[in-house]
């Protein structure tokens, strides 16, 4: 079953080369977007810009060259760390010019099943919903929300949904997929100066801005009902994307199956404590790494959690499918989505509980949902500040992250 399951993972990252390379997207990406027009919601992760550590100049990987006018001379990992995933430079290609629908014209379409997974994105008061099933045929979008432009990134191999912004040094970059994995992760690229970046950890490692990290923003992946419910006129990214894809197909198909090795991993020994495919919430605040098992979240619920001096909270809820099951997106079994918070609010700390099936806080007896909105009580109407936090399978996040402390309630 192993070996049957990594084989049609593979036949699915031929697929989506195969489809990428006899399509031709119906716009050009574009070299410049405007700046910010208002401040965000949340106060986005800070970005790091110490000198990076460059290795020796070594040969790039195989092929990189013909396809890529990076200046390989500048890396900082060890070109032997990184493998081809299958597909060329853009043979997955990026959205660059997204359109958005309705809530309520994209739920008359009925094209998106009530479980089924979205990335929620949100900046002030523009709030959008990107259907993990296109995201399985392009990984990346370049988009800007609140007028503030940003990459929303999805890794299937990592179970990672990341957003950045995608202002560097005063310039806004478009990204594209380079083809090629570190860690079975994602390596990205940028367009103006063909820098490779990796989609884990938002760093750029290799080329001219080898170094240089991009700025997180807070995403999470919840189900479609759930973001129609809260936010109905929000918007959500179109199937119109200038592609012929199989979009609600899922071309991973069991590779979810917590029994499986990853697909194409080549990096450190996972640590034991918990299965490679493990899902798990990560948070990394002020230098202070931690996971939180899926498996655990579900039994509890609730995690209060002081994480890098910022009290935190970690809320579960059942409801949303995984979209690496079945050989559909929507059809997958139901693993839940957790989503992560600031606990403290109008200059209190607030303590979360489950009082049955309902999240309340302990201070005020308010009842608040997964998306962090308090729903009735003292502070209805109150929203929890939301803290970068990605879903990652335990193997991708232990590579980077090896020092990560594990929640235990």
């Amino acid at each position: 079953m192993k070996s049957l399951n990594r084989a049609l993972i593979a036949a699915g990252l031929i697929l989506s080369a195969c489809a990428g390379a006899t399509a031709a997207p119906t716009h050009s990406p574009s070299a410049t977007e405007p700046g910010p027009a208002s401040a965000p919601a949340a106060t986005p992760a800070s970005d790091q810009t110490e000198a990076p550590i460059l290795l020796p100049e070594e040969s790039p990987p195989s092929g990189a060259k013909r396809e890529f006018t990076t200046d390989f001379s500048q890396h900082s990992v060890p070109y032997g760390e990184i493998l081809s995933g299958g597909p060329p430079k853009d043979g997955i290609p990026a959205i660059d010019h997204p359109k958005f629908v309705s809530v309520a014209e994209a739920d008359a379409q009925a094209w998106l099943k009530p479980v089924e997974p979205i990335i929620f994105f949100q900046i002030g008061n523009d709030a959008r919903a990107y259907p993990i099933q296109i995201f399985m045929w392009h990984e990346i979008v370049n988009d800007t929300v609140g007028g503030v432009p940003v990459v929303i990134t999805f890794c299937p191999l990592c179970n990672t949904a990341i957003a950045f912004e995608r202002t560097v040094n005063g310039q806004v970059l478009d990204f594209g997929t380079t083809g090629r994995l570190r860690y079975s992760n994602l390596i990205m690229y940028d367009r103006p100066t063909e820098t490779w970046w990796q989609q884990a950890t938002g760093e750029a490692i290799a080329g001219e801005l080898t170094g240089t990290r991009l700025v997180f923003r807070p995403a999470s992946v919840i189900a479609w009902a759930d973001f129609k419910a809260a936010y109905p006129d929000g918007q959500v990214l179109s199937r119109d994307t200038g592609f012929s894809r199989s979009y609600g197909v899922n071309p991973y198909a069991g590779y979810d199956d917590v029994n499986n090795p990853p697909f194409l991993y080549r990096g450190p020994e996972t640590p034991g404590v918990l299965p490679p495919v493990a899902r798990v919430l990560t948070l990394d605040l002020n230098g202070e790494a931690v996971a939180y098992p899926y498996d655990v979240l579900q039994e509890i619920g609730v995690a209060n959690d002081t994480v890098g001096g910022t009290n935190i909270v970690v809320l579960w809820q059942s409801g949303t499918a995984s979209a690496l099951d079945t050989n559909t997106v929507a059809g997958g079994r139901d693993v839940g989505t957790a989503n992560a918070y600031s606990r403290d609010l109008d200059g209190q700390s607030l303590t979360f509980a489950l009082d049955g099936s309902q999240i309340v806080d302990k201070e005020t007896g308010s009842e608040w949902n997964v998306l962090g909105q308090a729903v009735s009580g003292k502070l209805a109407g109150k929203q929890l500040t939301p803290v970068v936090a990605v879903n990652h399978f335990w193997f991708s996040w232990a590579a980077f992250k090896p020092e990560t402390r594990i929640y235990q309630p």
